[in-house]
């Protein structure tokens, strides 16, 4: 299965996206400000020496003369290596310069400065033309100062520049990247939060999640309460039908099972007294399990309510074999327990349920005129109630597997059972933070099963 791409992931992703974006429009922008400051500059610098050349023109005998300043000339070289070219024209004569060079366009008609671009001597130049009107005699000469300057400086004033500029985009864009992630794992900590503890809840944990979470989680966690509740109402439904089910079955079969014995008293007919004892038999399994089935309801509802009120062990212990005593005396099983006094907390009706399941398979598996022994113990924080019979064990397969439900061993042919016991005893054990260990018995025979509690 194709893994779908993380919130996380596609937010950094995204944010890096945007960061990229960003970048290259501040890259942009700092380069095209780049070449636009070193043009502007440059015009400055080309205008100012133009209109120094001018202001040095002056006449003489009726002639337009002129002495190029060492200063026009030097501020052009301040800023750059470039070649610097010029021509002064008084009308239609030369004064001094390159009379090849070109003179911009001017953009209106009397305009005093022109600036303007073109190519001079195989080489791209900024031109600029300053126009003075110089009075020669009586008559007014008008004289253009051009002077024109190649572009690589400026292209590598601006290279640089926008060299820098990328530079500090790309780190901009490595940071950003760094600060996304970092806020996207902070914003999305709450949504981890809300996961972990939805999933540290158990199975049958259903009560609804606690207000807290961020405004964008409010949704997801009323659609969660609202599936929680149907589930719950789902169960307890289950639990009623199963509850009622087995009440309302235990009750016909204990008529059939009466009449059933009275039948087989009156009779002397060898197979009819072996049927007779066959529907007994069916009929104590269906009752069985009717009651085990009821029990397990039980368990289920009480265990999302748990109680936790002080039970003494020794005095739980006491009870239960004191019901199942007539049960033991039947098959001549002797019931011995050795209690101490321990307290735990927890539903004491529970945990007489999980215990009167554990003794009662005692009984049932162990032979005649045996001893079932009950011992309770404590150590540490752990409390102990161990149950050891004579019976055949737990079969060869994995003890463990017999908490399953309706899981029997191999071994239990000709016993009544239902197989729902040790699972419901394992599952009170479980509410209550214990667990049911499965073992051999004292010198490796028969079955010993032990409660373990928690004492705190």
């Amino acid at each position: 299965m194709i893994r779908s791409m993380s919130i996380g992931r596609r937010l950094t992703l995204l944010l890096a996206g945007v960061a990229a974006l960003l970048s290259l429009l501040s890259w942009s922008m700092v380069s095209g400000l780049a070449r636009q400051a070193a043009a502007r500059t440059q015009d400055n610098v080309l205008a100012a020496s133009a209109s120094t050349i001018a202001e040095t023109l002056r006449s003489e005998q009726g002639e337009v003369r002129l002495e190029l300043p060492y200063s026009a000339f030097s501020m052009l070289g301040a800023i750059s290596e470039d070649r610097v070219f010029y021509r002064v024209t008084a009308g239609e004569r030369l004064l001094t310069g390159y009379s090849d060079l070109p003179a911009p366009e001017p953009d209106q008609a009397n305009s005093r400065v022109t600036f303007g671009n073109g190519t001079y001597r195989g080489a791209e130049v900024r031109m600029v033309s300053v126009r003075r009107v110089v009075l020669a005699g009586d008559r007014p000469v008008s004289v253009i100062v051009t002077v024109a300057q190649t572009l690589d400086g400026v292209a590598a004033i601006s290279g640089q520049i926008s060299r820098f500029a990328a530079g500090l985009s790309l780190a901009f864009f490595v940071l950003a990247v760094g600060l996304s992630e970092i806020a996207v794992r902070t914003s999305l900590r709450p949504l981890n939060s809300f996961a972990q503890s939805v999933s540290r809840r158990g199975p049958s944990d259903l009560r609804p999640l606690r207000p807290g979470a961020p405004a964008e989680l409010v949704p997801l966690r009323g659609a969660l309460n609202r599936l929680m509740e149907r589930l719950a109402q789902s169960i307890r439904r289950s639990e009623d039908f199963i509850a009622e089910a087995a009440h309302r079955v235990r009750t016909p079969l204990a008529t059939v099972r009466a009449q059933a014995e009275i039948a087989l008293r009156s009779t002397s007919d060898a197979e009819d007294r072996h049927r007779l004892r066959q529907i007994i038999r069916a009929v104590d399994e269906s009752s069985r399990s009717a009651g085990q089935l009821l029990d397990h309801a039980t368990v289920a509802f009480r265990a999302e309510h748990l109680a936790r009120d002080p039970v003494d062990l020794a005095e739980l212990v006491n009870q239960t074999t004191e019901a199942l005593t007539p049960t033991a005396e039947m098959k001549d099983i002797e019931l011995k327990a050795t209690t101490v006094s321990v307290t735990v907390h927890g539903d004491a009706v529970l945990l007489y349920s999980a215990l009167r399941n554990v003794l009662d398979n005692a009984i049932k598996y162990s032979p005649e005129d045996t001893t079932v022994r009950i011992d309770i113990s404590e150590a540490g924080a752990e409390a102990r109630i161990s149950i050891s019979d004579e019976g055949p064990g737990f079969g060869a397969g994995p003890a463990e597997e017999l908490k399953e439900r309706f899981r029997r061993g191999g071994n239990t042919e000709g016993v009544v059972g239902s197989g729902l016991g040790l699972t419901i005893a394992a599952d009170v054990l479980a509410a209550h933070g214990g667990r049911l260990d499965l073992g051999a018995g004292q010198k490796g025979e028969g079955a010993c099963v032990t409660l373990v509690l928690p004492t705190s």
